[in-house]
């Protein structure tokens, strides 16, 4: 299987190391490369590759701004930059990995490890999740449902503009949802990983758990332990 990448580096001289490192791989190809926030959105649109290498700082919007610019399941992503200080905020928005210039031969080829691995273990696409709210049923792509919360005997399925009421519990959903990159957060919601940009702590061991669309849902403190498992990150000190 050939996976497909995009590079996004402001300087030059670091989009073309990245290449010829790559050329030598015979199952990456190098499908894009460019060198700012808003060429990189579009370009990660058009060629929805698998994985992308990454900056941080650069011109018109950093790398975590390009992220949070995606409208459907980001690509594995590598963050390159000449700083570590991005490092923790980097995993908290699902990065793969985190190369620091300038890097050896070996920690470039532990990274393409990592990455192939990571993309190996990725679950097939899944069939739309088809419901009913009243009258109303609904044909829901799984990668467009961000997150979903218990009401009483039902619950709210929350896909963009599209937020039925259903008649069932948040564990009958859950059951057919978690191999798809579903989890509950709290007893009564439950978010799509795929969705997920950032984790911030709050006082007494809770935290906030901030989607794609800048919906924040609570992170109870006894489901923050499965919840970093299935983010491959560890717990926050």
């Amino acid at each position: 299987m050939t996976l497909s990448v995009c590079i996004v580096d402001d300087e030059p001289p670091a989009r073309r190391a990245l290449e010829w490192l790559l050329s030598h791989e015979t199952d990456l190809r190098v499908v894009g490369m460019c060198g700012d926030g808003g060429a990189a959105v579009t370009m990660i649109k058009t060629h929805r590759p698998d994985l992308v290498f990454l900056d941080v700082q650069m011109p018109g919007g950093d790398g975590f701004d390009v992220l949070s610019a995606l409208d459907r399941q980001p690509p594995a992503v590598v963050f390159v930059t000449a700083f570590d200080t991005y490092a923790v905020r980097a995993f908290d928005v699902r990065a793969t990995d985190y190369l620091v210039k300038p890097f050896s031969d070996e920690r470039f080829a532990l990274v393409l490890s990592r990455v192939r691995e990571v993309l190996t273990q990725r679950p097939p696409a899944a069939g739309p999740l088809v419901v009913r709210d009243g009258h109303r049923t609904y044909v829901l792509p799984c990668d467009d449902i961000e997150w979903i919360e218990a009401e009483d005997y039902y619950v709210r399925i929350h896909a963009g503009a599209q937020q039925p009421l259903v008649r069932r519990t948040l564990q009958s959903l859950l059951d057919s949802l978690e191999a798809l990159g579903f989890i509950r957060v709290h007893r009564s919601a439950a978010v799509n990983l795929a969705h997920v940009r950032q984790v911030r702590p709050l006082p007494g061991g809770d935290a906030e758990v901030v989607l794609a669309s800048g919906q924040i849902v609570r992170l109870s403190r006894s489901h923050r332990t499965a919840f970093h498992a299935r983010l491959s990150v560890p717990l926050p000190r």
